[in-house]
């Protein structure tokens, strides 16, 4: 039994982690000095995980919809995912602040990014 929930979580970790590789290829495959670093949020039952990220100007958030059917979205103030029950949503945070972003398809689900 233990087996079970501990491989569900690594699979999903490392989908997520092959889901923010790709993201970043294509920055440096244009030859860029450097990639910008990618941070991944997973969008799980009725939390983001994690549920704050720290970021530089510049870098990229990535949102990961949890292997299941659940209904998400992410919505914040300037953008906007569609809402969807899988797949990914990526924006690239240029402009320092603090950005709250919710799922309004759960009440109380709510993150937030810093850009410094």
């Amino acid at each position: 039994m233990s087996v079970h929930t501990t491989a569900k979580p690594l699979a999903v970790a490392l989908a997520a982690l092959s889901l923010a590789a790709a993201t970043l290829a294509p920055t440096a495959a244009l030859g860029g000095a450097h990639a910008a670093a990618g941070h991944v949020v997973i969008l799980h039952h009725s939390t983001f995980s994690p549920g704050t990220v720290a970021i530089r100007s510049g870098e990229v958030v990535t949102w990961v919809w949890a292997p299941g059917r659940v209904l998400h979205n992410v919505i914040g103030h300037t953008f906007q995912s569609r809402t969807q029950t899988h797949g990914s949503y990526a924006l690239r945070f240029t402009h320092r602040g603090s950005f709250s972003y919710t799922c309004t398809v759960h009440a109380g689900m709510n993150g937030r990014v810093i850009v410094r």
